[in-house]
């Protein structure tokens, strides 16, 4: 059984929704979820935010944000994750942003680097969303491979499995 396989049969045993913010992924954690048969009955969506404008404007990153922390930073995949869980009104919602390759990184910031956000919690208040960074290895297709199995993996234990 698949990641997404067992995420999809733990959301729905749960009764529990879940969304995406991607960005360096291009949309591939929803891909992976919507591959799975009932899958409907717990996705919502997804929001690719590949491009700043998107981010600040769709999801609510400031723009303080991106200009002093940058797109890959712990603050923007928690910015992300909150936002997609806010406007797609989901009890889970993971964010992907990072450095895929194979140009692009820095000593600071290297290729393989991505910055991911889960928020949870009641809809009522405020998201709990906590960040997580990971350095892949490889080139684009298994950093962004790597990065949508550890997307499901994250979402799978904010649901409680």
């Amino acid at each position: 059984m698949t990641t997404a396989e067992k995420l999809v049969r733990v959301l729905t045993e749960k009764k529990m929704t879940c969304a995406t913010a991607e960005s360096c992924t291009g949309g591939g954690v929803g891909y992976a979820i919507t591959a799975v048969s009932g899958s409907s009955a717990v996705f919502w969506g997804g929001i690719i935010s590949y491009d700043n404008s998107v981010k600040h404007r769709v999801l609510d990153v400031p723009e303080e944000v991106l200009a002093t922390k940058g797109a890959v930073s712990s603050e923007c995949a928690a910015a992300m994750a909150e936002g997609a869980k806010r406007l797609l009104k989901t009890d889970l919602a993971v964010s992907l942003t990072g450095i895929a390759g194979p140009g692009g990184g820095s000593v600071e910031k290297p290729v393989g680097l991505v910055w991911f956000g889960v928020a949870s919690g009641g809809s009522c208040s405020r998201a709990t969303v906590i960040t997580e960074k990971k350095v892949f290895p490889g080139d684009r297709e298994a950093v962004r491979t790597a990065a949508i199995e550890h997307a499901l993996q994250l979402l799978l234990a904010a649901a409680g499995a």
